[in-house]
This record gives structure tokens, sequence and C-alpha cells, in this order.
């Protein structure tokens, strides 16, 4: 029997489609792809936690010093001081409100699943034909990368 126009030959059904019209190896590039941008978003906002907890930290922590030092030095500095450990306590509270270290913590572990995600897809489009298995494992690793922002570190 001769194969209609428009309708993929029989041989093509049999084995599935190959090469870029593939569906399942376009979305296996669609997946490659936002895992890419996705790792260099994780690494950008884990490395800007990161310096909003130094910016928010270290003054804090400083002030705090300097504040307690100058309290004790003399009578006349106890008002500057107060004002130093006002302002630090300020700060230390904002780093907390905002948690940043864990912010940081987060987008690194998400950074980490989404370069899973995009070295799976890398192994995937390496063969001939992106398989109905490799596209399943890659849809979870997807998924464990989307959750990955919301999981903690493990028992502490």
């Amino acid at each position: 029997m001769a194969d209609t126009p428009g309708e993929p030959s029989a041989t093509l059904r049999a084995r599935g489609p190959r090469g870029p019209e593939c569906p399942l190896r376009a979305e296996a590039v669609r997946l490659r792809d936002e895992a890419t941008l996705r790792v260099r978003l994780a690494d950008r906002r884990a490395l800007w936690w990161a310096v909003v907890d130094v910016v928010l930290g270290f003054p804090a922590a400083l002030l705090a010093g300097v504040s307690g030092a100058a309290g004790l030095a003399t009578a006349d500095a106890r008002v500057p001081a107060a004002f130093l450990a006002l302002f630090s306590a300020g700060l230390a509270a904002g780093a907390g409100f905002l948690r940043s270290d864990t912010r940081r913590v987060a987008n690194k572990r998400a950074r980490k699943a989404w370069a899973a995600v995009q070295d799976e897809a890398a192994i995937a489009l390496a063969h001939d034909r992106v398989d109905d298995d490799a596209m399943r494992v890659l849809c979870e690793k997807r998924q464990a990368a989307l959750s990955a922002y919301e999981g903690d570190d493990g028992p502490r």
C-alpha cells in the first residue's frame, strides 16, 4: 500500500522521527536552553544574596563591637554608642528578615539541579534519537530543579 501524501511513511512510523524534526528532540533542546538560562540566573542570585549577607552582617557585627567598646570607654560616649547599637540592631534585623544566607544556599542548590537538567539534555541530544525514557528522566530532573528552591538542606 502506498503512503498518502502528508502522512509519515511506514518506515518512519515504525522507527519514529529522527533528526531536527523530532518533537522530542525539539523539547529536549528547549529544556536544555531553559536549564542554561536558569543556571546563569541561579548563579547571579546566589552571588547577589552572598553580597547582601555580607553587606548587612559585617557592618552589624562591627557596629555592635564598636558601640560596646564606646559605651564602656567613657560616660560621654554612651549616647553615640546607643545610636550605634540601634543601627547595628537594625542591620541585624534586616539580615534576619531577608534570610539572605538561606536564599543563597537555595540558589546554589537550584543551580546544581538545573545543571543536572542541562547535562541530561546534552546526553539525550547526543544520541540519534531522543526516546520516551530520556524525556521522562529529563522531565523528572526539571521538576526536581523547580522544587530545589523550596527544599531544605537536610538534617541540621
